[in-house]
């Protein structure tokens, strides 16, 4: 019904079907079916005509009270709906009940993590980071520096299949440990080219050790300003000096439990899915070669992360989500 009411809409510009047609990506042939429809019968002629076959055996009622007992209800002694499950409850057919859990959305079977920030300085830090993303300051650069903690080289208990005609690649489900390391990683959100280097532990004294790395990667007349998380090795004495040392650099952090608003987590992201999660690796300098065989790639043709969401949103989001919860746990 909306694209056939921008079709009218377009025509009562006074375009021709076929700039209409080209303009909406639809034949001309369709253009002026739905123009002379308007002009005969008005809106009424923008809905469909009655089709052949048999009439709907599902009222709206019962999709109605189906949708409630979906959101408001569970079988007894399980946690969530199926559709056979419902199906026998409400005496339809699974695959009726399919459709109509498709149709708005449902999807009793899936479960997402979400854990909502307390940091009392919530709306100040969201501003603050999305502001460096969305309007950097002149003359600057913004980074994000993060640690993939805690990679393990996990190498296949026995050789893994390649992959052939008509089969994927197999691999067994057990795996041998050979010890961990641990990532950091500097994303330029300008360029989305990463500084990275690998380091045994993650403590204060590495993270400094790494930042050290990265200042002699910026240019010296730029200020620099990095997007970090609340780990307490961020904020330790020996960090603190080095940044009296080095005033061109600016911390921001995240809000607790708010790691989504650092950049490079999507990078961390991308190296799990392309490097880490099918890789087998015998030793810990076999899973570093690797990791910085995909910095090298990546920095060849780096691809920058473009932040689209404002402040407000996120945070009328956050607020929507908050809302739901309280009235949802709210007593009778």
């Amino acid at each position: 019904m909306a694209f056939r009411a921008k079709i009218i809409l377009r025509c009562a510009e006074g375009k021709s079907n076929s700039d209409v047609g080209r303009e909406l990506r639809c034949h001309r042939g369709s253009v002026g079916k739905w123009r002379s429809r308007f002009i005969a019968e008005r809106l009424d002629g923008l809905h469909d005509e009655p089709r052949p076959g048999a009439a709907r055996s599902i009222t709206d009622d019962t999709v109605e009270a189906i949708v409630v007992k979906t959101l408001e209800s569970t079988p007894r002694g399980r946690t969530h709906s199926s559709t056979r499950s419902m199906a026998k409850n409400v005496g339809l057919s699974h695959s009726s009940i399919g459709r109509i859990w498709r149709a708005f959305g449902l999807q009793p079977h899936r479960t997402e993590s979400v854990r909502l920030s307390q940091d009392p300085l919530l709306v100040e830090k969201v501003r603050d980071i999305v502001g460096l993303y969305m309007s950097p300051p002149d003359n600057a650069i913004v980074l994000c520096i993060d640690e993939k903690s805690q990679i393990q080289a996990l190498e296949r208990a026995q050789p893994v299949l390649p992959m052939d005609i008509g089969r994927p690649e197999r691999r067994t489900h057990d795996y041998i440990r050979h010890g961990t390391t641990d990532l950091f990683a500097a994303l330029d959100v300008a360029t989305g080219n990463v500084i990275g280097k690998c380091f045994a532990q993650h403590r204060a004294k590495d993270l400094r050790a790494f930042l050290r790395e990265v200042e002699k990667q910026m240019p010296a007349d730029r200020e620099v300003h990095v997007v970090l998380d609340n780990l307490s090795a961020h904020k330790a004495p020996t960090i603190k000096r080095w940044l009296l040392q080095n005033p061109r650099f600016h911390f921001h952090f995240t809000p607790t439990h708010a790691s989504w608003l650092n950049l490079v987590e999507r990078f961390f992201g991308l190296l799990t899915e392309h490097a880490l999660r099918r890789g087998s690796h015998t030793s810990t300098p076999q899973l570093r070669a690797a990791i910085h065989e995909y910095l090298d790639a990546h920095n060849e043709d780096p691809k920058p992360f473009k932040w689209t969401k404002t402040a407000d949103e996120i945070l009328e989001s956050i607020a929507r989500f908050a809302t739901r919860t309280v009235v949802a746990h709210r007593e009778p």
